[in-house]
């Protein structure tokens, strides 16, 4: 295959992807008996120079508990043919580094209501305590 597309102009080499095949339970009739199709792609992290220092410490964190010795390795064998599972396993890697090397979302700032809004709120407050006042009968 070619290197995976994790964002433009970032891209994993194919020279530091790990391939494993394996037989693949599942649906694939007679050839699933014959045929390789589960397919294992690994990508050293902590030996990659491909992501500098602050972006791979925090891919670290964020994937820590998918890293085994600071691998990451993505299975795929939802599909019957093996280059269908290599596509799949390829995206999903692109997408799992993508996602932990992206930029933290923005703290929210703390706002006041406005007052206009706040008289909105307590008006229909009023007006809704005022019909359920008018539903009681008189207790004679």
């Amino acid at each position: 295959m070619a290197d995976v597309l994790i964002r433009p102009g970032l891209a994993i080499p194919e020279a530091e992807l790990s391939w494993r095949f394996s037989r693949s339970s599942g649906p694939g009739g007679q050839g699933v008996n014959t045929t390789d199709s589960r397919v294992e792609l690994s990508w050293n992290l902590l030996a990659s120079n491909l992501l500098p220092p602050a972006l791979k410490q925090r891919a670290v964190e964020r994937l820590g508990s998918r890293l085994i010795d600071g691998v990451l390795t993505i299975t795929a064998s939802e599909h019957r043919s093996q280059l269908r599972n290599r596509e799949a396993a390829e995206a999903r890697l692109a997408m799992r580094v993508g996602e932990a090397i992206a930029a933290p979302p923005r703290q929210r700032r703390a706002t006041k209501p406005t007052r206009g809004s706040v008289e909105r709120r307590i008006g229909e407050k009023k007006r809704r305590a005022q019909i359920k006042r008018n539903r009681r009968g008189d207790i004679d």
